[in-house]
Order: C-alpha cells, then sequence, then structure tokens
C-alpha cells in the first residue's frame, strides 16, 4: 500500500516538474510572473476544464508560449487576452467577460434556481389538506400504536 502512494506522489511531482521547463521561461521574473498569472486565466481547448498553466497538452504548451511571446513584446493582460478570444473565441477564457453575447450563461443558473423556487412556493401553497381519518383507519391506528407499547 505504501509503494503504490508512493509511486503515485512520485509520479505527481514529475508531473509539476514537467509543467515548468526552465528553458521555455521568460528571462525576466517579473514578465514570467505575470506571464503565469495569465495562464491561470486562459482555459486549455483540449483539456477544457485545466488552466494551461495545469495542462500538459501540446495546444496549451503552444499557448503558453504565446502568452510568454506577448508578454515579452509589452503587451498589456487585456491586449493578450483579446488576441487570445479573437483568435480562439470567448470559450478560451475560464471567466469569460459579462457582455450581451453571453448573458445567457452568467444569468441561466439564477433563472433556473428562481424558476424552482416559484414553482416550489405554488405547490406548496397549492396543497390540499389531507383528509381525515375514517373510523377504521382511526381504530387501526389505536391498535398499532398499542401494540408498539407492549
Amino acid at each position: 500500500m505504501r509503494v503504490r502512494a508512493s509511486l503515485a506522489a512520485l509520479a505527481g511531482v514529475l508531473c509539476i516538474a514537467a509543467a515548468s521547463d526552465p528553458s521555455e521561461r521568460l528571462p525576466n521574473p517579473a514578465q514570467e510572473a505575470r506571464a503565469r498569472t495569465i495562464f491561470k486565466d486562459v482555459r486549455c481547448l483540449v483539456c477544457q476544464n485545466e488552466s494551461i498553466d495545469d495542462s500538459q497538452a501540446e495546444l496549451a504548451h503552444d499557448l503558453r508560449q504565446i502568452v510568454r511571446q506577448q508578454v515579452k513584446a509589452g503587451k498589456s493582460d487585456v491586449e493578450i487576452k483579446q488576441f487570445l478570444t479573437d483568435r480562439y473565441g470567448q470559450f478560451v477564457l475560464l471567466r469569460p467577460s459579462f457582455d450581451a453575447g453571453n448573458l445567457a450563461l452568467w444569468a441561466g443558473p439564477f433563472l433556473v434556481v428562481g424558476l424552482g423556487v416559484v414553482l416550489l412556493l405554488g405547490r406548496l401553497r397549492n396543497r390540499q389538506p389531507e383528509d381525515e381519518l375514517s373510523e377504521a383507519e382511526r381504530a387501526r391506528l389505536q391498535r398499532l400504536s398499542q401494540d408498539g407499547r407492549t
């Protein structure tokens, strides 16, 4: 059991080490830090639920190189993200901007929850009170409760 855990930990460390190849880094530490911050906001288009900072896909590697080139060229974060969205669409951003084109994505969850609350309240309001027990049901309930005490 310990051997498996050790091997899993070693594999994790190797994956993390491979994720950041020193030869690809920018020579200026401030620029590299800025590029890494942008990496966390850009979605890997292959993995789709990972940032390009976390992904090992070839396309993520290419996107990291593009971002580093743009940072090195002196582009602002907004300009870099605009370049990526022009090329790949809003989907490339892990947190897409709020605009009319994706209003349904932002408002949809709130509308679904609101509709659920309205339906639930309507259902609770229109509930019919339970009918009274018949004499036979009342007698049976009495017998069952007495049997339960003995």
